[in-house]
């Protein structure tokens, strides 16, 4: 190894959560290095939220417009798919991170390609892909923010059936005949509403009882119930037991529990995510390879006064937003425990304190871009009632709205605010049906600031708005 390069702080991985660690480092005047092994700009950019809301966004505008009188008949063809990967691609770079790169340079990060992994105390080794190796030393931090990875499970025949992961799933370049998906998760649900939309023949097999469930459970049945309608089959209750793939490009054969088989041109393994840790030199500093990465609220790891972790890694919040609002915070702590002499002192780590990332349990938000959309903030019900907190949820259909018939004809969705009774704050809200990822941020703002529902009677939606639901809502309440 060569003599070791000293920066303030060493980031390992330069996907979202990374780069937003630099963007707080380097606006405190701590010079920062970047290590990334692929794509500066990370999932999020190239194969995951970006590329997947390209492919989402014709379709789900389509059957918008397939709701509203007047341009209904206008939009009945398919889709130009060559131009919608065409758009995923300006989108993605073409998956080139220049743009990103050229970022990095402007705001004076330095960035070494290569695997990099951890080197013991505050070091970090990197080799790069000519073979060449530096060690890099961090006064103050090093941190992690080297993602996940889907989860194939090993399957009979797995092996050999080359399926997809969300990463081909948001890349390819024409739609497959028959797309066979496994798995209930946001993954699945959004690309079979994408592929579906672009001409293919979708089968979504979920081994549990519905789609998308980390959410009310009327969320994924009225997105099951869209998915099928718009022409796939969506299958609850069942299990893969093998896989079989006919040559090098003839068609995949899945064989379920108890025999039957289903038979598409791709598959799509939509089953989970596993942390980026197995090759990154955590047993050099005492942690377990190929595990998430535990952290307190400041997203620092335990033990380890110079080590932090954030994004997917430390498994508190799969979501981009979320791993970047964990770089934030966790970037500002880098900075100011190295202002201090004293490591803990000056640290705000109570709760939704400037160096703690409270939202992560108690406000966090999702959208899942379907058809219909389904956007939560916070606890559910049941959740909530696990927690132990003194709940009522009210519920409203939001298709009741005057803003959401306007909005389309044969409006369909519903929303739920869960009560605190003892506080009588928001612990949390979904609102399921078109158009309703904008409806969010506002319940994300009520959650996180604990407005007090007669607060909320004053804050007066416009008419005729979809946000006209949260009058609703509150009338529901008060009866």
């Amino acid at each position: 190894m060569t003599e070791a390069v000293e920066y303030d702080v060493v980031v390992l991985g330069g996907g979202p959560a990374g780069e937003n660690i630099v963007d707080r480092t380097r606006a405190a005047g701590l010079s920062t290095a970047v290590v990334e092994s692929e794509l500066v700009g990370g999932e999020c950019s190239y194969w995951a939220c970006v590329p997947s809301k390209a492919l989402l966004r014709p379709v789900l505008a389509r059957a918008d417009a397939r709701r509203v009188p007047g341009l209904a008949g206008a939009v009945g063809g398919p889709l130009d798919a060559p131009a919608v990967f065409a758009h995923r691609d300006y989108w993605t770079g073409s998956w080139k991170d220049d743009g990103q790169v050229d970022w990095l340079d402007s705001i004076g990060t330095h960035l070494y390609r290569g695997h990099g992994r951890l080197y013991g105390t505050r070091k970090v080794a990197v080799t790069s892909p000519e073979g060449e190796h530096h060690v890099l030393s961090a006064r103050h931090a090093v941190v992690v923010a080297t993602g996940s990875r889907a989860v194939v499970p090993d399957l009979p025949g797995m092996a050999g059936a080359r399926p997809w992961t969300s990463r081909e799933a948001t890349s390819a370049q024409e739609a497959p005949g028959r797309l066979l998906i496994v798995g209930g998760s946001v993954v699945a649900a959004e690309m079979a509403t994408a592929w579906q939309g672009l001409g293919s023949q979708v089968t979504v097999l979920v081994r549990g009882s519905r789609l998308l469930p980390r959410m009310e459970p009327f969320a994924g049945e009225l997105v099951a119930d869209a998915l099928r309608e718009a022409g796939a089959v969506v299958r609850t209750g069942v299990a893969v037991e093998a896989v079989v793939r006919d040559g090098s490009t003839g068609p995949v054969t899945v064989v379920l529990e108890g025999g039957e088989t289903l038979v598409g041109d791709e598959l799509l393994m939509a089953t989970g995510r596993s942390p980026r840790t197995e090759d990154i030199g955590l047993e050099t500093v005492g942690l377990a390879p190929g595990e998430w990465i535990g952290v307190d609220e400041s997203c620092r790891v335990p033990g380890h006064d110079w080590l932090y972790a954030v994004g997917d890694v430390n498994h508190r919040a799969l979501l981009t937003h979320q791993g970047k609002y964990q770089a934030r915070i966790a970037g500002a702590a880098i900075a100011a425990r190295a202002a201090s002499a004293a490591a803990d002192t000056e640290a705000d780590t109570g709760r939704w304190g400037a160096h703690a990332a409270t939202a992560d349990t108690l406000a966090l938000p999702q959208v899942v871009f379907t058809d219909p959309e389904a956007a939560a903030v916070g606890l559910g019900l049941a959740e909530a009632e696990r927690a132990g907190h003194r709940v009522r949820a009210v519920d409203y259909d939001l298709g009741k709205v005057s803003g959401a018939g306007l909005y389309a004809d044969g409006y369909r969705g519903r929303a739920r605010m869960v009560v605190d009774l003892d506080r009588e704050v928001l612990l949390g809200a979904t609102f399921v049906g078109p158009g309703a990822a904008e409806l969010l941020h506002s319940a994300t703002i009520a959650v996180a600031a604990e407005v007090p529902i007669e607060r909320l009677w004053h804050a007066v939606p416009a008419f005729p708005t979809i946000s006209e639901i949260w009058l609703r809502l509150l009338e529901e309440y008060r009866g």
